[in-house]
């Protein structure tokens, strides 16, 4: 199972959600690889040491020699590996424009490595850019995280578009694994008025568990570690962990 998290909004809790899926994914004793494709690493420096990386998915993209497992590198947690993101991969774009091949790349780079995983999880940056379109060519589910705020559906057609495309002519196997919310206060109006209007437009797709504002969340990649071993008896883990399971369910 291969899971894109992606939204093109950035600030959504998308690289908290990748970081926290995969590690409950592994928790649960699952092979679990998580991809960076954000150019920031954030989801590469709440597992690794980046001074210790020579290679990243960069050179897996643009470098024919470099194959994906070697630039994997074992978390601290078992079962969990990472395949790091540097501040390079924004120059990707201009670096494969006019490829034949360039949308295509991340699927034939994942495929010698599906043996070994049971679950991938790719971390996209906030665009619907070459990174990110790659990374829903390669998936098999397409799972999105949406803060609830007024603009929380803004942009949301444009995603549905380009996950409707990528079906008819590049991956029709592509899943659409649900809507999680994310950064949840069930205290405020606003909350739930956003959250009855996401229902309404993405029904049974939105998951059933919120996943709530936290301090923990937050400080946990400083840490470098995902929130199960940060704060395990927290809401925030509880709530991943949550989430892993109707994930497990839906896929």
């Amino acid at each position: 199972m291969i899971i894109a998290i992606t939204n093109q909004k950035g600030g959504v809790g998308k690289t908290t959600t990748a970081i926290n899926l995969a590690a409950a994914l592994a928790q649960k004793g699952s092979r679990t690889l998580l991809v960076d494709l954000d150019p920031q690493g954030n989801a590469s420096l709440s597992f690794i040491d980046p001074h210790a990386v020579e290679h990243s998915m960069y050179e897996v993209f643009v470098d024919p020699q470099v194959a994906l497992m070697d630039v994997v590198v074992a978390a601290q947690q078992p079962n969990l590996w990472v395949a790091p993101a540097r501040l390079s991969l924004a120059k990707i774009e201009p670096s494969m424009a006019g490829q034949l091949d360039a949308h295509f790349r991340l699927k034939d780079k994942i495929a010698p490595a599906l043996e070994r995983f049971d679950f991938i999880v790719i971390d996209t940056p906030p665009t619907l850019g070459m990174l990110t379109v790659n990374a829903m060519i390669a998936a098999t589910h397409l799972l999105v995280p949406i803060q609830p705020s007024y603009f929380a559906l803004e942009g949301t057609d444009d995603l549905v578009e380009t996950y409707e495309r990528i079906r008819v002519r590049a991956n029709p196997d592509l899943q659409f694994l649900g809507i999680v919310l994310t950064m949840y206060d069930r205290r405020t109006i606003l909350a739930r008025d956003i959250e009855r209007q996401i229902a309404e437009v993405f029904k049974e797709k939105l998951f059933q568990t919120r996943i709530s504002k936290s301090v923990r969340l937050e400080e946990s990649p400083a840490y470098k570690e995902s929130i199960f071993t940060f704060a395990p008896a927290s809401k925030g883990a509880e709530e991943y962990y949550r989430l892993s399971e109707e994930v497990l369910k839906r896929g």
